[in-house]
């Protein structure tokens, strides 16, 4: 509260009492607030950096304990069990691959909510919830409890190229551009997949191999979400500086 004195028309002195008022902008708040969504999609990105690394180191530590395993022929899921009847499952391999899938599945669970509270994109939210639940239902149900673990692992590489596409809705460099041709590339070869087999026609990636043609569409999956987990970590992510105008 300050005190202004004004001069009345007569010479006489008035004083007159007025409240200051202090307004609030709406970027009263906005350091703090910038703060929490950066420190968001660093948790977000530093949870995806993880599962992509951990499952792709997890399925090569399962490779190497698996003897005379075929990358070319066999599927990815052998590792943990082949199909049924007759299910083979070898240790250590089994329980490294489940363990690593079923850790995975939590990581990406995880990174789903950062993801929300960071961009409020109930697209990108979805697509990644749906990852995170298919990776870990592939490592609950191995590759010997059909047909469980045939719809997660579709689930899962659905959503995962799914999830490439989605995110150019919130990268804001030419990284979206990645995620989209990645993303493309392979729900494209999903619907090839099921349109040469339907058709009973062999797939023009067939010389690579069942288990060829699967790392055809999970690996480059993987790599993205190591490529958009260092993106949410990196400058890129952050808000914006403030910049203080000159003019007054």
């Amino acid at each position: 509260m300050t005190a202004t004195t004004d001069a009345r028309p007569d010479g006489s002195p008035s004083t007159e009492t007025r409240s200051d008022r202090i307004e609030e902008t709406p970027s009263a708040h906005s350091g703090h607030s910038a703060h929490s969504v950066h420190r968001e999609r660093y948790v977000a990105g530093g949870l995806l950096f993880a599962f992509g690394l951990l499952a792709l180191m997890g399925i090569i530590t399962a490779e190497a304990f698996y003897p005379g395993y075929n990358a070319g022929v066999q599927e990815i899921s052998d590792l943990g069990a082949t199909r049924p009847p007759n299910s083979v499952i070898l240790q250590p391999s089994a329980t490294i691959f489940n363990a690593t899938m079923v850790l995975s599945g939590l990581l990406v669970l995880g990174a789903s909510y950062f993801v929300h509270r960071a961009f409020g994109d109930r697209v990108v939210t979805a697509a990644v919830v749906a990852l995170g639940a298919g990776v870990l239902g592939v490592g609950v149900f191995d590759g010997s409890e059909a047909p469980m673990h045939g719809l997660f692992a579709l689930l899962t590489f659905f959503a995962g190229g799914l999830s490439a596409v989605v995110a150019a809705r919130v990268i804001e460099t030419p990284f979206r551009y990645v995620s989209v041709v990645v993303g493309g590339f392979v729900l494209a070869l999903l619907a090839s997949i099921f349109a040469f087999g339907l058709l009973g026609v062999p797939h023009p990636l067939a010389f690579l191999g069942a288990g060829g043609i699967e790392r055809y569409v999970a690996y480059p999956v993987l790599l993205w979400f190591i490529g958009f987990g260092g993106y949410l970590m990196g400058p890129a992510a952050a808000e914006p500086a403030e910049t203080t105008d000159s003019a007054r």
